[in-house]
């Protein structure tokens, strides 16, 4: 006789329908359902953009810092001038004879004057002889222009060193051939002067104002190979071998300075910063978890009879929980993609004005904040588990609500 009434059965809602119902939160409610999702984004907005600061401040230190691969592995070395001992061609070929050591690169110091057709340098210049591996293992380069190699010899010139004789650091500058006459001074104090083999072409440009005046020149472009040396630069075999052999260059008295060093420690001190940024970040970040959670709890509240209609028609004690959970997410989730949004907004628009700014004042552009992709997808990942999270109890107490209880609280 009960075969045809309609008693409600129990059953589970279809994927499409607990999108479709979860989705009413922003018709239902706009203005809190934004607000919520707004105070998630500015949380997350400053999470990443602190963090992309953070990783910029990096890329551009190790980016300075690391321009070539063998830079890495080599050091330099040279004697402390309150030793006052000098580094002659004999120390360098023992040096050579070091097991751990594959290359050197030495580097002479004298004053020097050039000379550019008809135009002197009216004061004394200070000239560097090295050998064509020293742009490799000292990790530097010009800045405009390009190293001399063995097959195209030249000269770097610093931007003071063309004041001298009034060449401006230009792309029309490049290639203009000038003549080098270095002063020897000798160990017995006895001094000699010494010209280039041929008139060099000037190949790059050293374009730092606080560079002092300086010409690089390849050690063999002179007619006599230059009596003592201020340094040399010397590569290791391998990274674990920097430490040994900058033991034993330690040892026979030399100061050595090891960029792998400065690396990590420079690594050290921007990961701390950073870490310190995210600090600041995850507070607000916090600060509107909490504000999403306090939105549920009311959502809750106010739906308990809704919540009461859904079970008496035969929502289970799942559908109800997932629906929360879902909005939570849907939330967290839309607070992710605007926060991502704004904190990469806003490191767009710095970088964009001081690239601005950098070109005005004859920098290289350059980017101070920096966003990785695999940030972006953690930050997404982050922003729906905060949503789930925040939606856990609500939806935990509205699956337990009985339809009795459910309609006495209304």
């Amino acid at each position: 006789m009960l075969d045809h009434l309609d008693i409600p059965t129990k059953h589970s809602l279809s994927y499409a329908d607990l999108i479709r119902l979860s989705t009413r939160i922003f018709t239902v409610k706009p203005t809190r359902t934004l607000l919520t999702i707004l105070g998630t984004s500015i949380g997350i907005g400053t999470v990443v953009f602190f963090i992309s600061l953070g990783y910029g401040l990096q890329y551009i230190l190790l980016g300075k810092l690391i321009t070539t691969q063998d830079s890495l592995i080599s050091m330099e070395a040279t004697y402390p001038a309150e030793s006052n001992l000098i580094l002659t061609t004999a120390d360098l070929e023992k040096i050579k004879t070091e097991p751990d050591i594959v290359e050197i690169s030495p580097l002479a110091e004298f004053p020097a004057e050039i000379q550019i057709a008809d135009s002197h340098s009216p004061g004394i210049i200070t000239g560097r002889l090295i050998s064509h591996s020293y742009f490799r293992l000292s990790g530097s380069s010009p800045d405009m222009g390009k190293e001399f190699t063995d097959i195209n010899p030249g000269i770097v010139l610093s931007a003071q060193g063309a004041k001298l004789i009034n060449l401006p650091v230009s792309e029309e500058s490049l290639g203009k051939m000038v003549t080098i006459r270095l002063y020897y001074k000798n160990p017995d104090g006895t001094s000699k002067e010494v010209e280039t083999n041929k008139p060099l072409p000037i190949s790059g440009f050293l374009t730092n104002e606080t560079e002092p005046p300086v010409v690089l020149l390849p050690i063999d472009s002179v007619t006599t190979p230059p009596p003592v040396y201020k340094s040399f630069f010397a590569k290791a075999k391998n990274a674990e071998l920097v430490t040994k052999v900058k033991d034993a260059l330690a040892l026979k008295g030399f100061s050595i300075s090891v960029k792998l060093d400065l690396i990590n420690q420079s690594q050290k001190i921007l990961s701390i910063f950073t870490i310190v940024l995210g600090v600041f970040g995850v507070t607000a970040l916090a600060v509107s978890a909490v504000g999403m959670f306090n939105t549920m709890i009311v959502s809750f509240m106010e739906r308990t009879y809704e919540v009461g209609v859904m079970k008496s028609i035969g929502a289970t004690d799942s559908d109800i929980r997932n629906l929360f959970l879902m909005e939570s997410l849907i939330m967290g989730t839309a607070g992710g993609v605007v926060g991502i949004a704004m904190g990469m907004g806003g490191g767009m628009i710095v970088n964009f004005g001081l690239n601005i700014l950098a070109k005005r004042f004859g920098s290289e552009p350059f980017d101070l904040f920096i966003t990785p992709y695999w940030f972006i997808l953690l930050i997404i990942l982050t922003s729906a588990l905060i949503g789930v999270v925040s939606g856990f109890l609500p939806s935990r107490r509205a699956s337990g609500l009985s339809p009795k209880e459910a309609f006495l609280r209304k």
